[in-house]
């Protein structure tokens, strides 16, 4: 198992994907049916944080990241000048209590996505969670779109258990 078959398909089992996990040692990418969860390490190359933030709005545009942060009301129309998505926001001590969606159809946005991680990775390591609607085809799809990053490879898959029989197919890559 984890071997490529004939067809290039990694995915070697007929039971639904529950999670694939890919990256390299300072990145790292676990997808599911309905999220991408990013972590990015602190020593992280820029160009690195952007072909992943590309590669995915090249396989689901209709990707979002969601961004609660409080900031002054200018800053809202900065954000949204930016091409974020104002959903809510509120009054609060410190300002404006904002909840933003970051869309990767929007090219601005992830640049301004992109320069703020690599903001934060000055200090600390990195997380972030996207939602999308993807499924197998498309993590195969976004693994072949990142797979030119150099050092990217395969961590593991795992597989939903089939509900009549019970299956430990984890699959890990080193």
């Amino acid at each position: 198992m984890g071997q490529k078959e004939d067809n290039g398909n990694i995915i070697t089992s007929d039971l639904p994907l529950s999670s694939f996990e890919m990256g390299r040692d300072d990145v790292n990418v676990v997808c599911t049916y309905g999220k991408i969860s990013l972590w990015f390490g602190k020593q992280v190359p820029d160009i690195v944080v952007g072909q992943i933030l590309l590669g995915i709005a090249n396989i689901d545009a209709s990707t979002v990241h969601e961004l609660e942060l409080v900031c002054g009301f200018d800053d809202i129309m900065e954000y949204e000048s930016d091409g974020y998505v104002l959903v809510s926001y509120a009054r609060s001590e410190n300002g404006y209590r904002t909840t933003f969606n970051i869309p990767f159809s929007s090219k601005k946005a992830l640049l301004r996505l992109a320069r703020s991680i690599t903001e934060d990775l000055k200090e600390k390591d990195t997380v972030l969670d996207c939602y999308w609607t993807g499924d197998a085809s498309d993590i195969m799809r976004l693994y072949e779109e990142l797979s030119t990053i150099e050092g990217w490879n395969v961590k593991g898959i795992n597989y939903k258990d089939d509900a009549k029989e019970k299956h430990n197919d984890t699959v890990i890559f080193d």
